[in-house]
């Protein structure tokens, strides 16, 4: 079985995962709705690019 020649310091695994990073979520304004929505989403309403897709209740 593998096993790591060198214990991983702190440093190091923390140098590693400087770049697992949380971005912040896309929203823009859907003109219209006139809600705002996920990028490349339907909206809540059933609109995406300015045309009906979906039905909603």
């Amino acid at each position: 079985m593998a096993v790591p020649a060198r214990h991983t310091s702190s440093a190091k695994k923390n140098r590693r995962r400087t770049h697992y990073k949380l971005t912040a979520p896309t929203v823009t304004f859907d003109e219209t709705t006139g809600d705002y929505r996920h990028s490349h989403r339907v909206s809540l309403k059933g609109y995406y690019k300015g045309r009906k897709v979906r039905d909603t209740k």
